[in-house]
């Protein structure tokens, strides 16, 4: 037994090395990602606030979907629209965006009009709601924005979002999504530290940075210039399809980080797996180069810390030695709980609802990590073998960046993300 665990040993600490030398890189880019929020919190734009078209696409029940309509409505901005779009004229959402709509008092507010776009034919149906209200939108507007409807914008999300933009090589600016949990369950805190690395992977690379097609502000005539609604057809991501078309323009994408939209919701542990897993078959098809970087970085992780565990206890029960594999783990694990946290105190200096600072959400982002890594190897490895998601009760098939066949719809009013 001990001839066999010697080449182990060595193989655990060549691994190991690796995963520190990674933990380290990481917690670089946590620190970088700390730095640019706190500098751009700070920062003064000029005064920059054209007539605004704000496109919502709907479909289905979100939770909390009157708050989230409501948040939109009470903008601090002087002069913008508000488009809903969605597929079904009977789809439950209306009534719900009428009613927030009669109940909004404010005589400043937007105007607001809803379009009926239809089932989508060889894309997405997101993709189809946005392609057919932009072709709708107010002749006087000068800047489309484009917001989910999971998602509960801050009162200064449009303002924050638009400045920038008066910078006219400026291609888009973008938000990014943080879940926060409001009942506590652990698939719901997984989902919220699931989708934080992704949060931290924008910051001031403006070459490098990706739209969130769920709080993204590009001027019209850009949108023109790029040839969107070309980069749209046949595909069902428009937030990679946008980004394309911002790249292969060579423009710019701004990260602001005051539009970090909270989602107050739960999900269950079907949930949870559904979710993530779509977002990395989506990743793989519109984007296979990020897809395989995390594929093996994952896979080495997983490797190296939960068979590393594995490792400490046999040595433990065998009566060798284990205490210089267990130190590494601890500097694995202690490497990556001090990026979560570091990520976490920065986003909750602009997230400031009380579930996103809980002492729950604390102990999540510095504990479950691992575990969201454990998940991104799943979900990876489930992209290398499936190219069929379902998303808002509609199942696809990614064939290809422009190609996505629409396997079945399914109809109803209340959808999972």
């Amino acid at each position: 037994m001990s001839l066999l665990a010697q080449p182990i040993l060595l193989f655990f600490y060549f691994l190991a090395a690796i995963s520190i030398w990674l933990g380290l890189l990481s917690l670089r880019g946590g620190v970088r990602f700390v730095r640019y929020l706190q500098s751009e919190t700070v920062r003064d734009y000029p005064p920059f606030t054209p007539f605004v078209t704000v496109i919502v696409p709907l479909r289905g029940l979100d939770d909390g979907l009157y708050e989230n309509i409501t948040a939109i409505f009470s903008q601090d901005y002087p002069a913008f629209e508000v488009i809903f779009v969605g597929d079904d004229k009977k789809d439950a959402a209306w009534a719900i965006v009428e009613k927030a709509r009669l109940d909004f008092r404010d005589e400043s507010g937007p105007t607001m009009r809803i379009v009926v776009a239809g089932p989508a034919v060889g894309r997405g149906q997101k993709v189809h709601n946005l392609s057919i209200a932009t072709r709708d939108v107010d002749r006087a507007s000068e800047v489309f924005v484009f917001v989910d409807s999971d998602a509960r914008p801050a009162i200064y999300w449009l303002s924050s979002l638009v400045a920038p933009l008066a910078d006219e090589t400026l291609g888009a600016t973008t938000g990014y999504r943080w879940f926060v949990p409001v009942g506590g369950g652990l698939s719901s805190h997984l989902r919220s530290v699931w989708n934080a690395s992704i949060a931290s992977a924008l910051g001031s690379d403006e070459h490098r940075n990706f739209c969130w097609g769920g709080s993204t502000a590009i001027r019209r005539s850009t949108f023109e210039f790029c040839k969107v609604l070309d980069y749209w057809r046949g595909t069902v991501s428009d937030d990679f399809a946008l980004t394309r078309a911002l790249r292969d323009a060579n423009l710019r994408i701004k990260f602001v980080p005051q539009c970090l939209t909270p989602s107050f919701e739960e999900c269950s542990f079907r949930e949870l797996i559904e979710f993530t897993t779509r977002q990395l078959k989506i990743t793989r098809a519109y984007a296979p180069h990020l897809w395989k970087p995390l594929l093996v970085g994952s896979a080495i992780f997983v490797l190296v810390f939960f068979g590393g565990i594995s490792f400490v206890v046999a040595r433990a029960l065998m009566g060798l030695s284990f205490a210089t594999p267990l130190v590494l783990l601890m500097i694995i694990f202690a490497l990556g709980a001090m990026k979560s946290h570091l990520r976490l105190r920065a986003v909750t200096q602009i997230i400031k609802d009380q579930p996103a600072r809980s002492l729950g959400s604390i102990i999540a982002h510095t504990t479950m990590w691992p575990f969201a890594s454990a998940l991104y190897l799943y979900n990876a490895l489930a992209a290398a073998f499936s190219k069929r998601i379902t998303w808002r009760g509609i199942a696809y098939e990614l064939k290809s960046p422009t190609e996505t066949v629409i396997i079945r719809k399914q109809s109803g009013t209340d959808f999972s993300l």
